[in-house]
């Protein structure tokens, strides 16, 4: 009778015993809650601008400007000086506006430069490495730009440039007013060794051939 008993209480003792065991994983639940999962930061402005939200900004002449740069001075009056130079450096001597062409052909050298040179300068046989156009130039303006290209023809060491100083047909009374000009401020220059007419091919007796010194020496 006994082992009968015992049979019948079995599966009601291990109902039991499995409730207790669900209780305590309820309470062990309880007191242990889940691990808090990390959010992710917030945005930074986003912040900042609920953070000023009630500022009032600065009026615009109170807020503080970066400093700009100051721009470095023109030297306008050492540019003014080195311009005179250069017009005083070609200077006309008498008037020459009312000179006239001779006809004759334009040609000049300094004593000491080789037969050779000259020959070769007249036949065309030195390469021309640069050219300046005087077309539309005043008087002073030319002077001027003549002066400027000369500098920086010896700069590059350029022995050999062209003159176009035209044919005088659009000037008043149809004269080579520039022509003689030209002729003129060539000769005053220490770095001018020669110069004579263009070749047909070159622009003929509306330009000049110069000869420079050689800037390497």
């Amino acid at each position: 009778m006994k082992r009968a008993h015992d049979r019948a209480l079995a599966p009601a003792s291990l109902e039991a015993l499995a409730r207790v065991r669900r209780a305590l994983r309820e309470q062990a639940t309880a007191a242990c809650p889940a691990p808090h999962k990390p959010q992710p930061p917030a945005d930074g402005p986003l912040l900042f601008r609920r953070a000023v939200a009630d500022a009032t900004p600065l009026p615009p002449v109170n807020r503080a400007e970066p400093a700009r740069p100051r721009p470095k001075p023109i030297a306008r009056q050492r540019l003014r000086d080195e311009q005179q130079v250069l017009v005083d450096a070609l200077a006309d001597p008498w008037d020459w506006e009312a000179a006239v062409s001779t006809g004759e052909e334009l040609f000049f050298s300094r004593p000491g430069v080789p037969t050779a040179a000259l020959r070769k300068l007249r036949r065309g046989g030195w390469v021309i490495k640069g050219e300046l156009d005087l077309h539309g130039h005043t008087g002073d303006e030319a002077r001027v730009a003549l002066a400027l290209f000369l500098n920086r023809c010896m700069k590059d060491d350029r022995r050999c440039v062209r003159i176009i100083h035209g044919k005088g047909l659009g000037s008043k009374n149809r004269l080579p007013v520039l022509k003689n000009k030209v002729r003129h401020w060539l000769m005053q220059r220490e770095d001018v060794l020669a110069f004579c007419q263009a070749r047909a091919v070159d622009g003929g007796t509306g330009a000049v051939i110069v000869l420079l010194k050689s800037s390497t020496r």
